[in-house]
């Protein structure tokens, strides 16, 4: 059984560096919509027979041209849904870097609780029970392998990819997964098996030095005097320029 996991396109948070979490209304943007309708061409011909997504707006239009391609009806997993941020929900990521908590999720994300929401261990612990039971359902449902899709959310893939590698959660900012990124793992008796990290075809633009991550912007990004590292992934899972133009993905693809 294997499972492509896909995040969501660019979105209105992204480009705006705000954390999203679970606002409602956080839409695709145009390059969002680009990367959804690439993904659709690039994956129409490999034998999808199940698309899953976070109940998210943003995840639906993401999935939504693959499945009309395919002429499936995608279903919705509320456990694939956003890390719930609490109150950090929706406030920009530069007001967050001199928070006590940004380490924490940065060093020791098994211990991270986000005031008035979830740990990131519970995030881990629901996505992984998620996609290993919707695993088991399609087997069980068609009698043999099978290749479907789930389209979540940055934190919540890496937590799924952590648990695959079979790595501490606390290693899990290690992982990079960029919007219309997909990683594929394919699960069998006896063990999960990662094919594929953060894939977004053949284009590498992405290793410029000019998008790389890089860090947030912010004269107040200190914390007792010292400069507070921001140069790693950031709750939500944001890397570099998310609001880049369209590179020419749209008419490649590979194969897995």
């Amino acid at each position: 059984m294997t499972v492509i996991l896909l995040r969501h396109g660019v979105s209105t948070s992204n480009t705006a560096r705000t954390l999203a979490g679970r606002s409602q209304g956080v839409d695709l943007t145009e390059r969002g919509n680009e990367q959804a309708r690439a993904l659709a061409v690039r994956l129409a011909a490999l034998p999808i027979e199940h698309i899953v997504h976070s109940p998210l707006l943003r995840c639906q239009r993401t999935v939504a041209p693959l499945a009309d391609k395919l002429d499936l009806e995608p279903e919705y997993d509320d456990r694939l849904i956003e890390v719930d941020y609490g109150d950090w929900t929706g406030k920009p990521l530069a007001d967050l870097l001199t928070e006590p908590l940004w380490k924490v999720v940065q060093q020791h994300a098994s211990g991270a609780v986000f005031p008035g929401g979830e740990g990131l261990a519970q995030v881990q612990a629901r996505a992984v029970a998620a996609i290993r039971e919707l695993d088991r359902r399609f087997a069980e449902q068609h009698g043999h392998d099978v290749l479907w899709v789930a389209c979540s959310h940055g934190d919540v893939i890496k937590s799924v990819l952590a648990d695959a590698f079979g790595i501490h959660l606390d290693g899990f900012q290690r992982i990079v997964v960029e919007p219309a990124s997909i990683s594929v793992v394919r699960y069998t008796p006896t063990a999960p098996y990662v094919w594929r990290v953060n894939d977004t075809g053949t284009d590498l633009s992405a290793l410029a030095a000019s998008n790389m991550p890089r860090p947030v912007a912010d004269s107040r990004a200190t914390q007792d005097g010292e400069p507070v590292d921001t140069s790693g992934p950031v709750p939500g899972g944001e890397v570099g320029d998310t609001g880049s133009a369209d590179n020419g993905n749209a008419e490649r693809r590979d194969s897995l």
